[in-house]
């Protein structure tokens, strides 16, 4: 890899100011532990104006490192504000490993410009950053991007077209589709859009007016996710109409015409700009990033995946350390020629239950899938039904309706949690296999082939993976939910995508199925009735019945058991 020779820090058309990074990201850098060292002093120019594609400011602080040198450009844009975490996190740590980063607020954040829209300007405007730092006269020509959520967004609308002087990009716990993080096969994921509504709306105006929407939106929840009709009930708390929001939960159908040109997913199929993907098993976006890497994947991209236990949040936080060394060696390694913080495979995953790592050459390992089977007083077994008849029911009803709990959130009360109360309500329904006699691997996608019929027709269909340990505590693992319509007594066939995993069951533990008709406020109550989940006024109770052809769908085989070696925790 070649570039520019010429000394950017003293060059003499831009002498480099003598500002610091604020006072609180220096404070908040000065906590962390357990990362690289620091090679620069950092600089800081604030304030900064790069015109967006339609000449609306765009507000962009540049970190840089204090150093003579010659230094590639990270591009970081965000609606969440330029200020805290977001200014020690990238802009400070970064320039201080040796980059300029270019802190950039979206059109109608953190006081640039225009109006913020969920997706139809982040393309343009990318394009238009990009021609603004080709005039920076310590802009080298070497580009990468970095960034979590919406910051991943972002870096997948610029790839559509991507730029020359792009080489490399870090999509950490990243978005690319925006109907599946607001929708589950129809179904409104209630919870993330009240979650990103109140981010999208107060984030990017700083810590105070976002704790004091945060802390509002808490006290005012029940009465918004229990409203009839569910539509408009937000705008209290959220103190302002949000017409985008309004929007992303009003349009169910993902073939709707609303969603035309949400995605900028297919960047992926023909992308060869060298990406690293980091995720963690109950993240929110999850399925997303799998889906990303299979593009990419495809398209013969160099790709690097980074698979941690983590959720949407706690990637930033307990798992920053894993996470910001992953990012630093792969763009040291594209965009400075530095290749020697590259992991030897392009997978690590973490293996949950057993609190170990593994290094794959690929992800999943397509192993054949084994079927386990719902049987008579809560069994699960291995042993195929011989009949197809009504197993067991249970009554979902929406006024009272089953809680969530855990799982792959954006909310704190994210990932794996104790079921056992969930499990005691009378509307849920659990198959426990027997205890293991030896470690079971479960690694890749899992699924569910539901047999279900209903009273009224209309039903939702939520479905659990869990681990029942020696002491009788059950641990969720991976989940799923499916809309489902029935027509008379006649059971429907629905196949229920559970996301993926890798887990080891560990000897004498159990396998465990656990299935509700929902799991609220995590999506949104179905009504009963076929109506809209947001515009019901009113809801009935649904009679759901089990039948025997049902199958809880685990990828694991005696192929895969050989390939999967455990290692042990690294100290």
């Amino acid at each position: 890899m070649t570039s520019p020779t010429h000394d950017a820090a003293l060059n003499p058309a831009w002498p480099p100011p003598s500002g610091k990074p604020p006072l609180s990201s220096r404070m908040m850098r000065a906590i962390w532990r357990n990362l690289p060292a620091k090679r620069h002093e950092v600089g800081w120019e604030p304030g900064l104006v790069a015109p967006a594609a339609d000449g609306s400011p765009l507000i962009t602080d540049h970190y840089f490192p204090r150093a003579e040198g010659d230094f590639p450009t990270l591009v970081v844009r965000s609606p969440y504000g330029r200020g805290l975490p977001w200014s020690p996190m990238y802009g400070m740590l970064f320039a201080e490993q040796g980059f300029h980063v270019v802190l950039q607020s979206c059109r109608g954040t953190g006081g640039s410009g225009g109006q913020f829209d969920l997706w139809r300007n982040e393309a343009a405007d990318g394009q238009a950053t990009v021609s603004w730092l080709r005039d920076q006269p310590w802009f080298n020509g070497i580009l990468g991007t970095v960034g979590p959520s919406y910051l991943g967004y972002v870096q997948w609308a610029l790839a559509l077209d991507p730029p020359p002087e792009l080489k490399a990009m870090v999509v950490q716990v990243g978005l690319h589709d925006p109907y599946a993080l607001f929708h589950a096969d129809g179904a409104l994921r209630l919870e993330n859009a009240l979650l990103v509504g109140l981010g999208m709306t107060y984030q990017h105006r700083g810590m105070a007016p976002f704790v004091r929407a945060t802390l509002r939106l808490q006290r005012r929840l029940r009465g918004i996710i229990t409203a009839q009709p569910l539509r408009g009930a937000h705008v209290s708390a959220l103190g302002r109409e949000v017409p985008w929001l309004d929007d992303v939960m009003t349009h169910p159908d993902a073939n709707d015409p609303y969603w035309v040109g949400a995605s900028p997913g297919e960047a992926a199929e023909r992308l060869s700009v060298p990406t690293s993907l980091i995720t963690g098993w109950h993240d929110a976006l999850v399925d997303q990033t799998f889906e990303q890497y299979a593009r990419l994947r495809q398209a013969g991209c160099e790709t690097a995946l980074l698979v941690g236990p983590w959720t949407h949040t706690s990637a930033l936080q307990q798992g920053w350390p894993e996470v910001f060394a992953e990012s630093l060696a792969w763009l040291r390694a594209h965009l400075c020629a530095d290749p020697s913080g590259l992991r030897p495979t392009g997978v690590r995953i973490h293996i949950g239950g057993e609190n170990a790592w593994q290094d794959l050459d690929d992800w999943p390992l397509s192993p054949a899938a084994t079927s386990w089977f719902p049987a008579p007083d809560g069994y699960l077994t291995q042993q195929t039904p011989t009949d197809i008849t009504p197993l067991t029911s249970f009554r979902y009803d929406p006024a009272a309706p089953t809680p969530s709990l855990g799982g792959p959130l954006l909310s704190p009360n994210a990932g794996p949690r104790d079921n056992s109360a969930l499990e005691a309500r009378e509307d849920v329904l659990t198959f426990t296999g027997p205890p293991l006699a030896e470690p079971v691997d479960v690694l890749g996608p899992v699924s569910a082939r539901l047999s279900i019929s209903t009273d009224t027709g209309y039903a939702d269909v939520f479905t659990r993976l869990c681990d029942v340990d020696a002491q009788g505590r059950s641990t969720n693992v991976c989940d799923g939910l499916a809309q489902l319509r029935t027509v008379g007594q006649a059971p429907s066939e629905v196949t229920v995508s559970m996301s993926f995993t890798a887990y080891r069951f560990a000897a004498g533990h159990r396998i465990r199925w656990q299935i509700s008709g929902g799991a609220h406020p995590r999506y949104a109550r179905n009504p009963g009735t076929g109506e809209s989940s947001v515009d019901a006024k009113k809801f009935t109770p649904t009679g759901i019945t089990l039948h025997t052809g049902s199958a809880l769908m685990l990828p694991r085989g005696a192929q895969a058991a050989q390939s999967f070696g455990v290692q042990q925790p690294e100290a």
